[in-house]
């Protein structure tokens, strides 16, 4: 049997679990020719939240970022992770932006998208993988691991039976809140690589502790790759460090060759980024948290509902919440815990911690259970579904939720000319994605007089904006925006009764 594969999440997972995607390119830079030299699968560079952070708080041009990190570790295939028809957002787009999102994305340096859908539906996973294969890419299709009474090993097998029949070029296992345990690992493993004849890749989180063993019971199934990223950015609720599965591997006959010193050589330089981005960590982050096993809810969105449960003055309640989450699951039809839906369920849970049990009805948790998310893996509580078509006016829809969407490319790419912005197709799929946080950067960029670049260090702006301007509200809550000589501050202002 071949040696494990080792595929590198340090400039994405690894830094967005555990620095809020706060490195910069200018950062990564320095580090890639060694990342490049090491011998991984591939390293994951962009998706997820990256693209958002770009725009929105590093002043960076995405693309600009593919494009670099090809020139720096030409040899090393890049990776993404993307949403399905959700791209790198929380809405759906039609099949025209996907397909121009793909092939912009194959053209500035990514080879292998790592697809999944927040529902595990196929119906939303589609257009996405037959863009990639028609781009040329590599589409490995994700299954987002959930437990609950509606998610079993074999239906499990069952959807990846459905991937491989889309195109998938292979399997990934993706465990975003770390709750696969090493002997469920072992058996799904074996059983997808039996039934499709495609490779597996495991991607877990080390948020409960359970990873590291995981991924070695994965191995010993004949798992094609794991994926691990590079202290200080790693463990927690990031990937497993390489050097440490380096070392739970040593005498095993899958074990790989790494060079050791060169390895060092970037977990130094590694820190030194992990210091200069200390606001954006926290210890908590590594503390191994055996209640995710309970609640399922992911690492990287526990350190950020925690924030916005301080902001909501509910920060002595987040027990109540995580407790109540398994409850909102069920009667939404145990939808996986993953971006958006994790989200969605967790806002949910706080609204019915504070105001009782659906007596505050989210727009977006009616959503799910009414279908515009796609099919949920079991059936919503009717009680539930009747109170959601009541409020919201709306039925439920079977169809696949991008079904309706008309085409908005040539709209899209009219609107940018109107405004004088660029309109070449990249900047088309940064407007659909991020209308406005693109347009000022546009802004920003003209000011400077310059054209689509990537700022050093030095050049990186300040945040424009805060995590208050994303906060669900209450109803005695406001949100205010102020903007001031471009610095830009969001917040959420509440009445009280005197």
């Amino acid at each position: 049997m071949n040696s494990i594969i080792f595929n590198n999440t340090v400039l994405r997972d690894g830094q967005q679990s555990l620095a809020a995607t706060r490195m910069t390119t200018a950062q990564m830079l320095p580090i890639a020719p060694k990342l490049d030299q090491l011998g991984f699968g591939c390293l994951e560079t962009w998706g997820g939240a990256t693209i958002d952070a770009c725009l929105r708080y590093l002043g960076e041009q995405p693309y600009e970022r593919v494009r670099a990190l090809r020139k720096a570790a030409p040899k090393t295939p890049q990776s993404m992770l993307l949403r399905g028809q959700n791209l790198v957002q929380y809405t759906c787009f039609p099949d025209d932006v996907v397909e121009l999102f793909v092939q912009t994305s194959v053209k500035a340096g990514i080879r292998i998208f790592r697809i999944f859908d927040a529902l595990n539906d196929a119906r939303n996973l589609a257009s996405a993988i037959r863009a990639v294969r028609q781009a040329g890419g590599e589409a490995r299709g994700e299954l987002c691991y959930s437990v609950s009474p509606a998610h079993n090993v074999d239906s499990f097998v069952k959807f990846s039976c459905q991937l491989k029949e889309l195109g998938c070029h292979s399997i990934g296992i993706k465990d975003m809140a770390g709750i696969l345990t090493p002997h469920v690992a072992a058996e799904l493993v074996m059983r997808i690589q039996k039934e499709t004849g495609l490779s597996v890749t495991v991607h877990s989180h080390d948020t409960a502790g359970l990873a590291a063993s995981t991924y070695l019971a994965a191995i010993d199934a004949g798992a094609y790759a794991v994926e691990t990223s590079i202290a200080p950015f790693a463990d927690g609720s990031a990937q497993p460090d390489t050097l440490r599965m380096l070392y739970l591997l040593e005498g095993h006959k899958r074990a790989p060759h790494f060079d050791r010193k060169l390895l060092g050589e970037v977990r130094e330089a590694l820190t030194v980024v992990y210091n200069e981005l200390a606001q954006f960590t926290s210890p908590n982050n590594k503390v191994v948290d055996c209640d995710t096993l309970i609640h399922q809810v992911p690492g990287g969105m526990i350190s950020n509902f925690r924030v916005q449960l301080r902001e909501l003055k509910m920060d002595g309640r987040i027990q109540e919440v995580l407790e109540e989450i398994p409850q909102v699951r069920k009667a939404l039809g145990w939808p996986p815990l993953v971006t958006p839906i994790s989200q969605i369920v967790g806002t949910q849970a706080m609204l019915n911690v504070k105001f009782g049990r659906w007596k505050n009805f989210s727009p977006a948790a009616m959503d799910i259970a009414l279908g515009y998310y796609g099919k949920t893996p079991a059936e919503p509580d009717g009680e539930v579904l009747r109170l959601a078509e009541r409020i919201s006016h709306k039925g439920r829809v079977t169809e696949p939720p991008a079904a309706r969407l008309k085409p908005r490319v040539p709209a899209l790419r009219a609107e940018l000319q109107s405004k004088q912005l660029p309109s070449d197709d990249e900047s088309v799929c940064l407007y659909a994605l991020f209308p406005r946080e693109f347009e000022a950067l546009c802004i920003s960029f003209k000011a400077k007089g310059q054209e689509k670049t990537t700022p050093s260090a030095a050049e990186v702006p300040a945040e424009r904006e805060t995590s208050a301007e994303f906060l669900p509200l209450l109803p005695n809550q406001k949100r205010l925006v102020l903007e001031i000589n471009g610095l830009r501050k969001s917040y959420i202002v509440e009445e009280v009764e005197e």
